[in-house]
């Protein structure tokens, strides 16, 4: 029998871990690998998360089947990996964006609509986590879905995505792709036009790094001359700098993807998942990361299961993704959480 100093001491090892969360808990493989965290409240995709004070929020989104769409609201606290749920987006929207500027969340835009009944909307609604409460912000000059937002500077930038092709538009084929690129300033209350994004895009995923947004992957939506449709995926890699506002063509990703998830940590930026129409019709598990210091892909381990349309956002050393789809187009939503543990001196 050991003795009982030893056993006191292993006896509280024990319990330590019993408390830790399955994410800081598991033992594995040197990083980066993959493990599993709790799963969100519901099942969903098309997710554009943000990160607030070291938490994870989530809104909107599709359903299953695709005629579902939610203006359920939550968050994930990873350091006791326990999700929340909040108060709901005052109205239904998939494809929708999250920002955080100064304390507060700004849902931009998005579709109102199960498919094929697409509406691209220019609704701006702004969440307060001290009260739990949605605000109306300033609409968009023109509906906007499919894009992606980020932060400089405590202002909002909004880049490409699908616009109605007539006011009257209420399809999903009733919108094009755009390059369309505005900023908003909360002081001012007033979207800008910047300069244009070079390739037109939905669907597409975006990070900040040190202080320039880099847009990569989407696809682009085209109608044939006999009247059917088909969607292309785009490789592409571009980065603006809001100071100079220019754009930069950048290394192309290793995979053409649309409705994958980025992040950034450490300086690089990581992409995950992703799906594909033609040439034929694929979800992918593959992960890469991109270091714009050498302009360089390199590939990660891949994810334990592929989706598209997920969220993935990065908090301390850890790169948690979360939701989408497991087959192609707005069914087979997922509430599956894996997390990429990552080396702490990245």
């Amino acid at each position: 029998m050991p003795p009982r100093h030893l056993l006191s001491t292993l006896i509280m090892i024990f319990s330590l871990g019993t408390l830790l969360s399955p994410v800081q808990s598991q033992a594995q493989s040197q990083p980066p690998y993959w493990t599993k965290a709790a799963p969100p409240t519901v099942a969903r995709q098309e997710l554009y998360p943000e990160v607030l004070n070291r938490k994870i929020y989530v809104v909107g989104g599709l359903l299953s089947p695709n005629t579902g769409f939610s203006a359920h609201f939550e968050s994930y606290d990873p350091l006791n990996d326990a999700w929340t749920v909040l108060r709901p987006l005052p109205e239904a929207r998939h494809h929708i964006t999250l920002s955080a500027v100064k304390g507060s969340l700004y849902g931009v835009g998005g579709f109102t609509g199960g498919f094929p009944d697409w509406r691209a909307q220019s609704t701006v609604f702004i969440y307060n986590p001290s009260s739990n409460t949605w605000t109306r912000g300033t609409d968009l000059p023109v509906a906007r879905a499919e894009g992606i937002s980020a932060v400089i500077d405590h202002k909002i930038y909004l880049v490409g995505g699908r616009v109605r092709a007539a006011e009257n538009a209420r399809l999903f084929d009733d919108h094009i792709d755009s390059v369309r690129n505005e900023v908003f300033d909360p002081a001012t209350g007033r979207w800008l036009a910047r300069a244009d994004a070079p390739t037109p895009r939905n669907s597409a995923a975006s990070a900040v790094i040190d202080g320039k947004i880099y847009v990569v992957g989407g696809r682009q939506f085209f109608k044939n001359a006999d009247g059917t449709t088909r969607q292309v995926n785009v490789p592409n890699l571009e980065v603006y700098d809001p100071k100079l506002d220019r754009w930069q063509t950048r290394s192309p990703m290793p995979q053409a993807r649309g409705g994958l998830a980025a992040t950034s940590l450490g300086g690089k930026l990581y992409v995950f998942g992703g799906e594909q129409w033609v040439p034929e019709q694929k979800v992918f598990a593959e992960s890469w990361v991109y270091d714009p210091k050498i302009d360089v892909w390199k590939a990660l381990p891949p994810l334990p299961t592929p989706r598209h349309g997920l969220g993935a956002s990065a908090v301390g050393d850890r790169i948690f993704v979360f939701g989408g789809g497991t087959r192609t187009g707005g069914n087979a939503a997922t509430a599956i959480h894996e997390v990429l543990v990552l080396p702490r001196d990245l």
